[in-house]
């Protein structure tokens, strides 16, 4: 039986972190912290003495020192979204190197880190497991982001890939969507295509699963998708923000190819790789992940959306459109 130390998170006040740090903080001790590696001055559930920030930088090495004592499990969800190449790789790349290089120094050897299917090549996925698509990233973030994953995988670390993942504190993929639907209101290819999807708070619960539970024999350097059973046909969804936002319905239709024109002069923000992940079959087995964490995936998304309607009518008014970003 394993004996657990305290666990280090990064991406803690994040839009997936926070809901890690909950689950993870309900478990912790003063004896088995949460560090949380943050530059905030406040956190939540610290006064409990369960919660410890720890002052720091993956831009900066240096600062990193120690924050991997008295840890056996480093939780790495921090990412930079966007920027400049050379800010991108100082955070995503060389950041985690440098967490990975104090994490050796401090004797911790299990590390899970928070990926994305945009390290694959972008293209219809149908039903794709860990290891069946090409490594091809299509911007900046993601390539550096795909150099991390390698990083911990050599390192004997868990790396987990959601698709689109929705919920309270999401600022992508539903306002993107919302951002389309304005800038093309119509159906594309009929709405048809099944794109697999994830509640933040469903994502949340075997991220702290793995931090909390024995690794046993089972060997380090997986890689798991990170899904609902159960993907999302976007005609559904679709249907769904409009009724929530109070918007009308697309009309007619038209097809990925007829989009992508008509988007071509539809102003600022990319639309090639945007419109693909909306609108083309992306969908990825992960029944990996819910095995080896025995948790439940959740109701999917008819049960969860509701409950997240408050957020997206605050950040996405009915109406209006989204930022392009």
């Amino acid at each position: 039986m394993e004996h657990h130390r305290g666990v280090l998170l990064t991406g803690g006040t994040g839009f997936i972190g926070s809901r890690v740090l909950g689950l993870i903080a309900a478990a912790a001790t003063p004896d088995a912290p949460v560090k949380v590696l943050t530059n905030r001055r406040s956190l939540p559930y610290v006064e409990s003495g369960a919660v410890q920030p720890f002052h720091a930088n993956l831009a900066d090495a240096a600062s990193l020192y120690g924050a991997c004592e008295d840890v056996d499990t480093v939780v790495h969800l921090a990412s930079q979204i966007g920027g400049d190449p050379d800010s991108l790789r100082r955070v995503n790349e060389l950041g985690t190197e440098a967490l990975l290089a104090e994490a050796a120094r401090a004797g911790v050897r299990r590390v899970i880190y928070l990926s994305t299917t945009a390290v694959y090549r972008d293209g219809v996925h149908r039903n794709l497991t860990e290891y069946q698509a090409d490594l091809v990233p299509g911007s900046e973030t993601s390539r550096t982001r795909l150099a991390a994953e390698r990083a911990v995988l050599a390192a004997g670390g868990v790396v987990i890939r959601p698709h689109l993942v929705y919920g309270t504190g999401d600022t992508w993929v539903v306002p993107a969507l919302v951002d389309l639907l304005d800038r093309l209101p119509h159906w594309i290819d009929g709405g048809r295509a099944r794109m697999s999807a994830i509640a933040v708070e469903d994502l949340a619960r075997p991220i702290a699963a793995l931090a909390r539970q024995p690794w046993g024999p089972e060997p380090g350097g997986r890689i798991y998708h990170a899904s609902h059973p159960e993907p999302v046909v976007m005609r559904e969804w679709v249907s769904l923000v409009c009724e929530a936002l109070g918007r009308p319905l697309p009309e007619g239709d038209v097809s990925v190819e007829e989009a992508r024109r008509l988007l071509e002069g539809a102003g600022p923000g990319s639309w090639g790789r945007r419109l693909s992940l909306l609108t083309v079959e992306h969908r990825y087995e992960s029944s990996r992940l819910w095995r080896r964490t025995g948790c439940d995936p959740g109701p999917g998304l008819a049960a969860r959306f509701p409950g997240h309607v408050p957020w997206y009518r605050e950040v996405v008014p009915a109406g209006s459109a989204a930022a392009t970003g």
